[in-house]
């Protein structure tokens, strides 16, 4: 699937046909496909406790999804992806890693924090200025963008020295993340760990609009 074939079906699943404003946002909408995507099929009860979001908002966010032929509901097994569906959580699962929590460091600027990788982003990171909007646009209080460049994390335009002083903070992330060289990776805070995973999740996003070839000014 396409960069903006991707973008454009996860617009119309928020644009839905009418109704309720809604009370989910994109983020909400990339997480479901992955928790989906990665359950097999699970009940909609399940989906929103792992979504935090209420039932009605679940509710809705499930007719959306099915309404663009994303997912398919059975009565007692739940809902799954359709082919269309995997075809978008591939993409996100081939660009996006999971999201950590980490504990506070010099780079972190919230009172929680959470880091996800980005993989073969460090051309398109700019400064990390639409990173850090992103996030403080989710509700978190920013982010820090890092580019892997052998064997150490380092800001965009300053290759050549390596941020991450704490050797704890970067085996943690490299352990847990396995970045290659070109990844980027993206530390958010917020006041919250809900937040500050919204928040490193939507800068993550952010970066995935311009690795596929997403026009962000629509």
């Amino acid at each position: 699937m396409s960069g903006i074939n991707f973008f454009k079906t996860l617009k119309r699943v928020l644009k839905g046909k009418g109704g309720p404003t809604l009370t989910f946002t994109l983020f909400h909408v990339i997480e479901a496909l992955e928790v989906i995507g990665d359950e097999g099929s699970i009940g909609r009860v399940k989906l929103a406790k792992k979504l935090c979001l209420g039932e009605g908002a679940t509710r809705t966010l499930l007719k959306h999804l099915k309404e663009n032929k994303l997912i398919v509901v059975h009565p007692t097994s739940g809902c799954r992806l359709t082919e269309t569906g995997k075809k978008l959580y591939r993409t996100i699962k081939s660009n996006l890693s999971r999201v950590i929590e980490i504990p506070k460091t010099s780079l972190s600027i919230g009172k929680y924090n959470a880091a996800i990788l980005v993989r073969n982003a460090g051309k398109v990171v700019g400064y990390g200025l639409e990173q850090r909007d992103a996030a403080i646009k989710a509700g978190g209080v920013g982010a820090t963008t890092l580019i892997y460049s052998d064997g150490k994390f380092v800001m965009p335009g300053f290759e050549a020295e390596d941020c991450i002083r704490d050797d704890e903070i970067s085996k943690l992330l490299i352990s847990t993340l396995q970045p290659s060289n070109g990844d980027v990776v993206i530390i958010g805070g917020g006041l919250d760990r809900y937040t500050a995973r919204m928040a490193t999740k939507m800068a993550a996003i952010e970066t995935l609009k311009s690795m596929l070839g997403e026009n962000t000014s629509e």
